[in-house]
């Protein structure tokens, strides 16, 4: 009985929370390791493009959809708990970008240039893109919720599908602009536009 209320309920419980964003952390630090070793190990051109956009798309996924679904986001609480977690996974990625990738200088020095030198510009920003990840995760995942419980995968598909095709609406626009730079954005706007097409068809 308790734990069919666990599985059905939303959860934002403060232990839960931390746990579940260690691990969203966890996931997006592995990503990023992934990102920087075929950054060294491919040459530049379409195999390490194309790698590299199937990393960010896959990692956006898991970052934006794994909250809700661990929150179990059915209403306001799970929502809220989706984005709790996102930022927690923010704060944990970040504790293994300073102990393992900035010691070893993983970053090339564009990284930081962007920020005029500065090694933590990114930081505000990582927080408030996970977190705005997850929460809008959180939304589409409580809009397909509401009448019965969906998998990670049904959630994931139109939202691969609609990157794909923004992506290459893109790539004829912004040719210049890398690819996995493209399929990111495309990514965050289709979840941005598929969670308030849910907010929509709720109201």
């Amino acid at each position: 009985m308790a734990t069919s209320a666990v599985t059905t309920t939303d959860r934002s419980d403060f232990k839960h929370v931390l746990v579940s964003g260690t691990k969203v952390g966890v996931i997006t630090g592995l990503a990023v390791i992934l990102a920087l070793a075929l950054t060294r190990l491919l040459p530049a051109g379409l195999a390490r493009d194309l790698a590299l956009s199937l990393v960010v798309l896959g990692a956006g996924v898991l970052a934006s959809l794994l909250p809700g679904h661990w929150a179990v986001s059915r209403n306001t609480e799970g929502v809220a708990g989706a984005a709790a977690i996102g930022l927690w996974g923010t704060v944990a990625f970040m504790a293994i970008d300073i102990v393992l990738l900035r010691p070893f200088r993983a970053y090339p020095w564009t990284w930081d240039a962007i920020g005029g030198g500065s090694t933590w510009w990114y930081i505000p920003v990582w927080w408030m893109l996970g977190t705005y990840l997850a929460w809008m995760g959180g939304l589409v995942t409580a809009a397909r919720n509401a009448h019965a419980a969906v998998g990670l995968s049904q959630i994931a598909l139109p939202l691969v599908l609609g990157s794909i095709v923004l992506t290459a609406v893109a790539k004829l626009i912004a040719g210049g602009v890398a690819v996995s730079v493209l399929v990111g954005g495309a990514y965050t706007v289709s979840l941005t536009a598929l969670a308030l097409f849910s907010l929509v068809r709720k109201a």
